[in-house]
C-alpha cells in the first residue's frame, strides 16, 4: 500500500469516539518541553566553558550540533510518520528526550554532554512533524487555525521564556539543574501520552529509499553545518570547512530534489509545491524567519555587549514579547478561522517592517522601555504572520501531501534559522570591524560598545530588507480550501 492509496478518503480522519482535546494536550505538553530545551542552555554557555574547560567555538557545538541533527532528521520524518503510528512516533520521541536530558544532567564532561544534546535533538526532529501532521488529520480545514494557534503558543512561547528561566535557575543552582528540573515533566508527558494519546495516522509503510536519505542528510546537513561554521568564526566564508560543506550540501540537495521528482514513492514529495499558496507560504516563512532571527540573535548581544546588562536582565527584557507572542497565537488562530489569512498576515507584515526600521534607529541611549515595546510589537507581528500563513498554505494540500508539507516547512524553517544566525553574525562582525578601523582607540570600552552598536545597525538594516520582501509577498496571499480528492 503506497501513499497515493492511503490518501483516498476524507481530508481528515473520522475519529468516531476519539476525543481530540486529550490528544492535543499530549502534543502540547511534549512539544513545550522539547522546544523549551532549544534555548534553555544558551545562557549557560559561559558557565559551561569555565566548568568544562572548553573554548567558545567548542561550546557552540551544543547549539550547532542540535540544529544540525534537527535539520537532517525532519525530512526523514515524512517517511517515518508513514511507517510508525502516532503513539509510536510521539512516545519514541519523548523517551529519547527524557534519555537525552538525563545524559546531559549527569554528563562528566563535554563529549557526554554533546551526546545528550544530540539525543535531545533527535526528539525535537521527530516531535515537530508529528505534531503538525496529527493536527492536519484531527481537524477539518475550517477548525485548524485555532488548533495550530495552540501549537504556535508552544513553538514561540517555550523558546521565548527559555533564557529568562535559565537565568533564574543559574542564579542559585548548577547548570545541571537546567536538565534535572525538566526531566520530571518529560516523564509526566510520557505517562500522559501513554494514557490519552490515540493513533490517528495510517501506517502505509512506503518503500525506503536509502539513497534519498543519504542525499537528504548530506544536503540539509551540509548547508546547516556550512552556515553555522561560518557564523562561529572558523575563518569566515573563505574557510575550506565552510565552502566545501556548502558545496557538498548544495549539490546533494539538488540531487535529492531531482530524485524526489522522478521517484514514484518519494521520501519528501516536492509535488507539494504545485499548490501555489503552499509555495508562497514557504518562501514567505523563510523570509520572516530570517527577519525574526536577526532580532532574536542581535538584540540579546546588544543588551549584554553594548548596554552591559546581565544575561538574566536581558532575558527579562525579552520576556514580555515572547509571552505576548505565545498568548496571541491561539487568538490569531481563531481569527484566521473566521476572517482568513489576509486580515492577519498583511497587517502583521506591515507592523514588522515598521518595527525593523525602528530597530535600525536604536542606540546606546535607547531606553529599556523602548526596547521592550519594540520587541513586543515585533513578536505580535510574528504571531499574526507565522501560524496563519503556515495553516493557510497547508490547507491547500491534498491529504497525501500532509506529511511531506509539514516536513518541508519544518525543515526549511530550521535551515533558514541556521542561515540566519550565520548571516547576521557575519554582517554584524563586518560592521564592527569597519567601525573600529576608523577608531583612534579601538580597545577602549566605549569604542567597543559603539562598534557593536554599528554592527547591530548594519544587521538590522538587512533584516529590514527581508521584512519589506515579506510584506510584498503577503499582498499575494489568499484564503485556500482543501482540494477534493
Amino acid at each position: 500500500m503506497n501513499t497515493a492509496t492511503a490518501a483516498a478518503g476524507p481530508q481528515y480522519k473520522d475519529l468516531g469516539d476519539i476525543k481530540r482535546l486529550p490528544i492535543l494536550i499530549s502534543l502540547v505538553i511534549g512539544a513545550f518541553f522539547s522546544i523549551l530545551n532549544e534555548t534553555l542552555l544558551n545562557i549557560a554557555f559561559r558557565d559551561l566553558m569555565i566548568e568544562l574547560q572548553v573554548t567558545a567555538s567548542t561550546i557552540q557545538w551544543l547549539s550547532t550540533g542540535y540544529l544540525l541533527v534537527v535539520g537532517i532528521l525532519i525530512p526523514v520524518s515524512a517517511l517515518l510518520v508513514q511507517w510508525f503510528t502516532t503513539r509510536q512516533m510521539f512516545l519514541g520521541a519523548m523517551v529519547l528526550f527524557a534519555l537525552g536530558t538525563l545524559v546531559c544532567g549527569i554528563a562528566p564532561g563535554f563529549p557526554v554532554l554533546l551526546i545528550g544534546r544530540l539525543i535531545q535533538a533527535f526528539s525535537t526532529g521527530l516531535m515537530l512533524p508529528v505534531m503538525m501532521n496529527t493536527i492536519l488529520i484531527l481537524y477539518p480545514p475550517e477548525k485548524r487555525g485555532a488548533a495550530m494557534g495552540s501549537m504556535g503558543l508552544v513553538i514561540m512561547f517555550a523558546p521565548a521564556i527559555g533564557p529568562t528561566l535559565a537565568g533564574l535557575i543559574l542564579d542559585s543552582m548548577s547548570w545541571r539543574w537546567l536538565f534535572f528540573m525538566v526531566l520530571p515533566f518529560a516523564i509526566f508527558a510520557i505517562v500522559f501520552a501513554a494514557i490519552y494519546l490515540k493513533n490517528v495516522s495510517e501506517v502505509t509503510k512506503p518503500k525506503v529509499d536509502v539513497l534519498s536519505i543519504i542525499l537528504s542528510t548530506l544536503g540539509f546537513g551540509g548547508i546547516v553545518f556550512g552556515f553555522s561554521s561560518a557564523g562561529e568564526g572558523h575563518g569566515g566564508w573563505s574557510s575550506p570547512q565552510v565552502y566545501l560543506s556548502l558545496t557538498v550540501g548544495i549539490i546533494s540537495l539538488l540531487l535529492f530534489i531531482w530524485r524526489q521528482l522522478v521517484s514514484k514513492e518519494p521520501m519528501l514529495d516536492m509535488r507539494a509545491f504545485k499548490s501555489p499558496m503552499f509555495s508562497l507560504t514557504t518562501v514567505m516563512l523563510i523570509i520572516v524567519m530570517m527577519s525574526l532571527f536577526s532580532t532574536m540573535l542581535l538584540l540579546p548581544l546588544f543588551l549584554q555587549g553594548a548596554l552591559l546588562m546581565t544575561a538574566f536582565t536581558a532575558g527579562l527584557i525579552l520576556l514580555p514579547g515572547g509571552a505576548l507572542n505565545g498568548l496571541l497565537s491561539p487568538v490569531t488562530g481563531k481569527l484566521f478561522d473566521k476572517f482568513g489569512p489576509r486580515a492577519l498576515v498583511i497587517p502583521g507584515s506591515a507592523i514588522l517592517v515598521v518595527v525593523m526600521w525602528l530597530f535600525t534607529r536604536i542606540s546606546l541611549d535607547t531606553s529599556t522601555g523602548t526596547l521592550i515595546a519594540l520587541h513586543s510589537a515585533m513578536m505580535i507581528a510574528i504571531s499574526m504572520i507565522m501560524m496563519p500563513a503556515q495553516t493557510n498554505g497547508l490547507n491547500q494540500l491534498p491529504r497525501k501531501y500532509y506529511p511531506h508539507g509539514t516536513a518541508i516547512l519544518n525543515t526549511l524553517q530550521q535551515v533558514s534559522g541556521a542561515i540566519g544566525v550565520a548571516f547576521f553574525i557575519s554582517i554584524m562582525s563586518s560592521g564592527q570591524r569597519d567601525y573600529l578601523a576608523g577608531s583612534s582607540n579601538p580597545n577602549a570600552p566605549a569604542e567597543m560598545a559603539g562598534a557593536l552598536n554599528a554592527g547591530v545597525h548594519s544587521a538590522f538594516s538587512v533584516g529590514l530588507v527581508f521584512a519589506v520582501v515579506g510584506l510584498i509577498l503577503s499582498l499575494f496571499i489568499k484564503r485556500t480550501s482543501a482540494p477534493q480528492e
